[in-house]
């Protein structure tokens, strides 16, 4: 037998591993769109093309292909992205109050990532009138 004693190693964060962890332009463009689709009063994002486009994979079934990222680009450096978003508002709807409503929706969800937000810039490119009037017979 042995008199000598055991020895336990006890694992502290400054025994582990380093390196770098990056958070790619698509994922905060994910987290933005939902975001941004939770303010009231944003009808959809995406330019009219985009929405044309999409308007077209609807009718052949692929209706959710491209909708996590449509309207919305972002640019990450380091730990601070740059978003820019595009957005159709609800008529009738204050352009100021939705826009700020986004702005802070969307820097919350992504800070709460733990990447800072230099700036949104957004784009308000149309307007959704709501359905039309089916006319009665």
């Amino acid at each position: 037998m042995s008199d000598e004693a055991t020895q336990e190693m006890s694992v502290t964060p400054d025994a582990v591993a380093g390196g770098a962890t990056l958070v790619s332009d698509e994922v905060v463009e994910k987290i933005a769109v939902l975001a941004a689709r939770s303010v009231p009063g944003v009808a959809d994002l995406g330019g009219d093309v985009a929405r044309f486009f999409n308007a077209v994979l609807d009718r052949v079934g692929l209706d959710r292909v491209g909708d996590a990222r449509r309207g919305v680009s972002a640019h990450v450096t380091g730990a601070a992205a740059v978003i820019n978003l595009v957005l159709v508002i609800e008529a009738g709807r204050s352009v100021p109050e939705v826009t700020g409503a986004v702005r802070v929706r969307v820097t919350e969800a992504v800070e709460a990532y733990g990447l800072r937000v230099d700036e949104i810039n957004i784009r308000v490119d149309d307007v959704a009138l709501g359905d039309p009037a089916v006319p009665s017979a």
